[in-house]
């Protein structure tokens, strides 16, 4: 799929950070776009914002729930009879800690909306997808933080974004396999720092979901900003608009891996493969940054 002229856009997530700079691409590339967030105010806001940029509709969505992506699904093929690029885009981050000292309740909201959220995407959208016997595509959001390797003290989103991307490679092949004219990526989000509202992921968790016991609490981005500055540090922020970008090439290309440098990932993963087949622990240590 080269041309996104009038095709449909479904974007998860899609009211703010990346979510919200591949909604503006997309609409400049002449896509009509709908979006599913959990916060009816950032909906508000896109909506305002892109005004007059070409067809965009918002509905408040919570990818952790089957019933509420199913509808979302009902109401998106019932307005516009088709889905042609679905971004499953929606994540969130617990604290970073111990194994031992995460809790319940961060592997259940973290997963439910990380994992799940992808799922149930796939599982309300992809069957109408492949009904409507239309070229589509499907576009999973991992991270080089699990997805290539794990930060060791970011267990619970790690492994939440380990999963997506077995869950798209596995899909990918399957889409093919059973001859749709569908096919699948994972975006990993990357090319320095990312300034997107996964700093500030607490806002939308749910209070029956909140923490069991206090945890260290996840610094702002400008106290981030900050610390690095106080220690000499020079950060890379990556721009999320020209992310968006080369999301879009990427699927453009029907590249399955979406990444920007993907070769130091590369070199990451085959020191990853040679550890295993040492039967030594994958993660490098020295690399570790102390907590």
């Amino acid at each position: 799929m080269d041309n996104f002229s009038g095709k449909i856009a479904v974007v998860t997530g899609g009211a703010s950070g990346i979510g919200r700079s591949l909604v503006r691409e997309l609409l400049s590339a002449g896509a009509r776009v709908v979006v599913g967030d959990v916060e009816q105010s950032a909906l508000d806001r896109l909506l305002e914002e892109c005004s007059g940029m070409g067809e965009l509709s918002g509905e408040v969505v919570d990818v952790s729930s089957a019933e509420s992506v199913d509808s979302f699904a009902e109401l998106v093929f019932s307005l516009h009879g088709a889905c042609h690029l679905l971004f499953n885009n929606a994540g969130v981050a617990a604290p970073s800690a111990n194994v031992w000292e995460t809790t319940p309740n961060d592997w259940a909201w973290v997963h439910g909306v990380n994992v799940m959220g992808v799922v149930y995407g796939i599982q309300a959208f992809v069957p109408r997808m492949i009904a409507s016997g239309e070229e589509g595509h499907v576009i999973n959001t991992s991270s080089g933080d699990g997805g290539v390797s794990p930060l060791p003290y970011q267990s619970v989103y790690a492994s939440s974004k380990a999963a997506v991307s077995c869950i798209t490679e596995c899909l990918a092949a399957q889409l093919q396999t059973e001859g749709t004219a569908l096919g699948a990526s994972i975006f990993y989000p990357s090319g320095g720092m990312l300034d997107t509202g996964i700093w500030t992921t607490d806002r939308n968790r749910p209070e029956h979901l909140s923490r069991e016991k206090p945890g260290t609490p996840a610094p702002k981005i400008e106290e981030f900003k900050a610390a690095a500055e106080a220690a000499g540090m020079e950060l890379h922020f990556q721009d999320l608009d020209e992310l968006a970008r080369f999301c879009l090439d990427g699927v453009r290309d029907r590249r399955f891996v979406i990444m920007i440098g993907i070769g130091e990932s590369e070199k990451v993963l085959q020191d990853r493969a040679q550890r295993i087949g040492r039967c030594e622990l994958p993660i490098d240590l020295a690399a570790v940054p102390q907590m």
